[in-house]
């Protein structure tokens, strides 16, 4: 008989693919499909992702502690009872996403273009400043 090493990591990883949708502590549903690809271009830092089916005005874009916030919400879908269903996989409802910045971003200038499906947010990089540095006596 042969030992396996328990990964509780993969148990939960996989967990969270089984069911595929969770909810963070705004009560919001916080999807696995929003995938974000983020990137430097030239002074910008861009953020994209694909968030098909909405409407810009549906799209809610804030930055908070170097934190990009992305929310919005499918419409829910009125169903009709004499459709059966082989698959229900498009998530509806609420969702939201939250991303580290790797930068400082001046947030007065933050822009965010939604088109054919895709949220593209342009984010100007500040200027690294040296932290200040003290000494402090001790007593």
């Amino acid at each position: 008989m042969s030992l396996v090493k328990w990964e509780p990591f993969d148990e939960f990883d996989r967990l969270l693919r089984d069911f595929g949708v969770m909810t963070n502590n705004r009560g919001n549903q916080v999807g696995l499909d929003l995938a974000v690809d983020m990137y430097e271009d030239g002074e910008n830092l861009v953020a994209e992702m694909n968030i098909p089916g909405l409407k810009g005005e549906d799209i809610n874009v804030e930055i908070e502690d170097n934190h990009l916030f992305v929310s919005g919400k499918r419409e829910e879908m009125i169903e009709k009872k004499e459709k059966s269903h082989y698959a229900k996989e498009i998530k509806r409802g609420s969702f939201e996403r939250v991303v580290a910045l790797p930068n400082k971003v001046a947030m007065d200038k933050v822009e965010a273009v939604y088109e054919n499906g895709v949220l593209k947010i342009l984010m100007p990089k500040l200027e690294h400043t040296p932290e200040s540095k003290i000494k402090v006596n001790v007593k």
